[in-house]
């Protein structure tokens, strides 16, 4: 069992920054991936980035890429997503994920956290 919580939430300008943070417990933290979700509201959830259990491989999605940024640090049990240049269209609730591939696909991840808001203003 993996518990994720992530934090780091908020209301920003255009083309301002966040960075959230995702906070492992219980299984070896290092023996998964970990990804980053995203819903908006009305709209399926959706992948942001993942990154391989060394930190080793990412992948991003079109959307992101350029703009964030997706590490983590096995020595905190965390993964961070840097997120710069946001646009109003990355408005939506963010998740992280464990899994044990690197995967893009939701159905992929065994374990979740409860998701922090990210508000982009106009």
């Amino acid at each position: 069992q993996v518990q994720l919580v992530e934090s780091g939430g908020g209301l920003v300008q255009a083309g301002g920054s966040l960075r959230l943070s995702c906070a492992a417990s219980g299984r070896t933290f290092s023996s998964y991936a970990m990804g980053w979700f995203r819903q908006a509201p009305g709209k399926e959830r959706e992948f942001v980035a993942v990154i391989s259990w060394s930190g080793g491989s990412t992948v991003y999605a079109d959307s992101v890429k350029g703009r964030f940024t997706i590490s983590r640090d096995n020595a905190k049990n965390t993964v961070y997503l840097q997120m710069n240049s946001l646009k109003p269209e990355d408005t939506a609730v963010y998740y992280c994920a464990a899994s044990t591939i690197i995967a893009v696909a939701v159905y992929d991840y065994d374990y979740w956290g409860q998701g922090t808001q990210v508000t982009v203003s106009s």
